[in-house]
This record gives structure tokens, C-alpha cells and sequence, in this order.
């Protein structure tokens, strides 16, 4: 199966107090007004949350599915390329990861 643009706008608008917002000529989903998934490159890939170290150690460990935008080099941000995500489960957990990056505090509760 092969992740599009279109299974993660599906997935992170599914997520409790989503919204789809159009900003810098792309798709972007913010939880609660804070950003937490963008999808540039035309919807081939995607941006999402990810503590440094932690994409640091992606990027290294599957470069062919992770990489790092030069803007994004100092920011905890990571780009997935949806072609290469292994299934939908793969493509929610990252989304779900981001989100919870993002959400207050009173949503992580009610997802427990």
C-alpha cells in the first residue's frame, strides 16, 4: 500500500479538534490551533513533529523514507515521503505521534 495526501488528510482530520488550514502554498492541520502536520512537495511527502534526536536517528536508520528540509535542519521537524511508508497503520502512528506533540493537555487525557 502506498500512503497518499489524501489517507493523511483523512487520518489527521479524523483527530479530535483538527482543522485544515491552507498556509506557505500547502495543506497544513493544526490541533487546537497549533501546527502539527503539513503536506508540501504536492502531497507526496509530509512534515510532522518529531523531537530531534529522535528524527536524527530516522533519518539515519531509513533515509530513503526520512529526511530533513535545510529549514527545518534547527526545528523538531522531520519529512516522511507517503510512497514509502510501509501501511496505513506506519502513516496514523507518525501522524498520531505529531498530534499528540501538539495537543493540550486536556485532549491527551481523553485519548488515554
Amino acid at each position: 500500500m502506498s500512503a497518499t495526501g489524501e489517507d493523511a488528510r483523512d487520518y489527521a482530520l479524523s483527530l479530535p479538534e483538527t482543522s485544515e488550514q491552507f498556509a506557505w502554498g500547502m495543506p497544513t492541520f493544526r490541533v487546537a490551533g497549533k501546527l502539527f502536520l503539513t503536506l508540501p512537495e504536492a502531497e507526496t511527502s509530509m512534515a510532522v513533529r518529531c523531537p530531534i534526536v529522535d528524527r536524527d536517528e530516522l533519518v539515519v536508520a531509513e533515509p530513503g523514507k526520512f529526511w530533513i528540509a535545510s529549514h527545518e535542519a534547527g526545528n523538531a521537524w522531520v519529512r516522511a515521503r507517503l510512497a514509502a511508508l510501509d501501511d496505513r497503520a506506519e502513516l496514523e502512528a507518525i501522524i498520531l505521534d505529531s498530534w499528540r506533540q501538539a495537543a493540550p493537555r486536556h485532549l491527551l487525557d481523553d485519548q488515554r
